[in-house]
């Protein structure tokens, strides 16, 4: 049970039997390296250490749920280090998909009410949520370059200096100005690419079109691709393989 393994962390790394039943579940995983993946490992076992795993909806967090979660959401993380996470504690998980009421008021004073499906969100500095029947169909969903867990914390990561806006935090205002001009034009260009597949009948992209809602968004659906399926998305995104490799990899 997941108390039973939360308690063991305090001492020795994860069940080997454990760890290697989320590795078959999740190919993206168990195609890193050696190296990486005994750092995946490690860095998981921390993860769950360090943060609350709580279920909603009647959902029992296992250790199979708890450990799926965490190694996903430390892989974009593997080489920069867990305390891009140190900003929250919690996270949430539903059985499914959850419908959210909306509230906004536009310009004109108009009060709009709306429900929108979730299957995954973020908070600024307070928790994720994140759905377990994406989460276990993840090892499959790769093939589209779907990941709500990495999407989710990709959020994090982007929120890390204030609110989303498609660039992490950088170490000089020129590398984030040449990190949002490459992300920009290619936000554009796949953004009209949707746009002519929905209105006019164009070859929809690969990519989830949920990506040209926000620069921010786009972001976020592009590195869950990135990370689940890199020789896909490097088809269409070469430029974007680059930027990312130069954050996420070891410099």
């Amino acid at each position: 049970m997941w108390s039973w393994l939360r308690r063991r962390l305090g001492g020795p790394a994860l069940p080997d039997a454990l760890w290697e039943g989320v590795l078959a579940r999740y190919p993206f995983l168990a195609l890193r390296t050696p190296e990486e993946k005994a750092r995946l490992r490690a860095l998981s076992a921390r993860f769950i250490a360090d943060k609350e795993f709580h279920g909603a909806g009647g959902l029992v967090i296992t250790d199979e749920i708890a450990l799926s979660i965490a190694a996903q959401a430390v892989l974009p993380v593997l080489h920069l280090g867990l305390s891009w996470y140190d900003d929250f504690v919690t996270v949430v998980v539903h059985p499914d998909e959850v419908v959210a009421r909306r509230t906004e008021v536009d310009d004109d004073g108009v009060v709009h009410d709306w429900d929108e499906v979730l299957a995954g969100e973020t908070m600024e500095g307070g928790p994720v949520m994140v759905n377990w029947r994406d989460v276990a169909t993840a090892g499959s969903a790769a093939e589209s370059g779907f990941n709500v867990v990495i999407h989710e914390f990709v959020h994090k990561i982007d929120m890390r200096d204030g609110a989303p806006d498609g660039c992490p935090p950088m170490r000089s205002r020129e590398a984030r100005a040449r990190w949002l001009a490459v992300l920009q034009a290619q936000y554009d260009r796949f953004r009209e690419q949707v746009v002519i597949a929905e209105r006019f009948g164009g070859e929809p992209p690969w990519l989830d079109s949920y990506g040209a809602e926000a620069i921010d968004e786009f972001f976020a659906v592009a590195c869950e691709a990135y990370f689940v399926n890199r020789e896909r998305f490097t088809q269409d995104f070469p430029e974007l393989t680059v930027l990312f490799d130069g954050f996420y990899l070891p410099r």
